[in-house]
């Protein structure tokens, strides 16, 4: 039998994921938001709704499957993301890992290390979500998820970073990745594959935080794939224009990298605890920040400024479809 992904309704074929986007969240929160229900309660029928009406949207664009990268400390719902999945088709990915130092849960497993070997106890959790289930659900995980701090891989980073390198050795699972404000994405290419990581099962994500086209190069050269995948967060937290992101793809694309290119949105569907009260200018300039801004802008853009569309079609259906061990032949 083949390669195959876990979903959270079971597993599938790399080739049958079809039109996917790699990272995006049906829910999160930043770490704290338990201690806040007094005041902001869990409103999973919400969540859900939310959830539904973002499946069928981007399920009319054509999209099959959606990776969801919500941390295991950020809210992770895995049962929710069942139900989406169950509920409208859309094949759902799940993620297990935790978020970066400055913005994660760090305190949980350094209090561990202290007393224990806590990359041993990582890797033993990312292996059992991935093999048997995360909790008692027995939904599996498909992706592992790292983050790295801006300008650093701490060294309670870094013990996820070689815990997932080891577990993907094992399993085959693909690493997927955040860096913060357009830095660390080279250095985190050469530890994954300095520790036995399969570059071609990782994604360097938020890849467009940075516009310069050296750091991308410096970074496809370790034969990871990249990601371009805050599209619609545009000049908030470092973040640059969806122009300049468009820029950068068409570049790289006609150097010949348009196999190992990757969109998606980063996009928030539902925020645990208290809702985000965004200031006006804050709110214009995120106005593009849903899961269907590449099929409705971004693409037609792309294919204005020449980009073929059977490239594009490459880079939403074969690129991921070769991350999850599918054929690796070229777009």
């Amino acid at each position: 039998m083949g390669r195959t992904v876990n979903t959270v309704t079971g597993p599938v074929r790399p080739e049958d994921l079809g039109k996917t986007l790699v990272h995006e969240h049906f829910v999160f929160g930043y770490p704290g938001f338990h201690g806040d229900l007094t005041m902001a309660p869990y409103d999973r029928q919400r969540a859900l709704d939310v959830g539904l009406d973002v499946a069928r949207r981007v399920m009319a664009h054509g999209v099959r499957t959606v990776v969801d990268a919500t941390p295991n400390d950020c809210g992770r719902d895995p049962e929710l993301l069942w139900e989406i999945s169950e509920r409208t088709g859309l094949q759902i990915i799940c993620s297990t890992g935790y978020y970066y130092e400055g913005e994660g849960a760090p305190a949980y497993f350094k209090f561990r290390g202290a007393f224990g070997n806590a990359e041993e106890e990582i890797y033993e959790m990312f292996m059992r979500e991935l093999t048997e289930g995360i909790g008692g659900t027995g939904i599996k995980a498909g992706v592992i998820k790292l983050a790295s701090s801006k300008g650093a891989i701490t060294e309670y980073e870094q013990m996820f970073f070689r815990a997932a390198a080891r577990a993907q050795r094992e399993t085959g699972v693909p690493i997927i990745t955040h860096t913060q404000e357009g830095t660390m994405g080279p250095e985190q290419a050469e530890l994954l594959v300095r520790e036995g990581a399969d570059p071609r099962r990782i994604i360097i994500g938020h890849m467009d935080g940075n516009t310069d086209i050296a750091y991308h190069l410096a970074t496809l050269a370790h034969g990871v794939f990249i990601a371009f995948d805050r599209y619609g967060i545009q000049s908030f937290v470092g973040m640059p224009s969806d122009a300049a992101r468009n820029a950068l793809v068409t570049g790289l694309i006609s150097l010949g990298y348009g196999d190992r290119i990757m969109l998606s949105h980063d996009s928030v569907n539902f925020w645990l605890g208290r809702p985000v009260q965004w200031p006006p200018a804050l709110r214009d300039l995120l106005a593009a920040w849903h899961p269907t801004h590449l099929f409705e802008d971004v693409v037609p853009a792309l294919v204005q400024a020449g980009v073929r569309p059977e490239v594009l079609d490459g880079i939403f259906t074969r690129n991921p479809a070769r991350l999850f061990g599918g054929d690796d032949g070229a777009v």
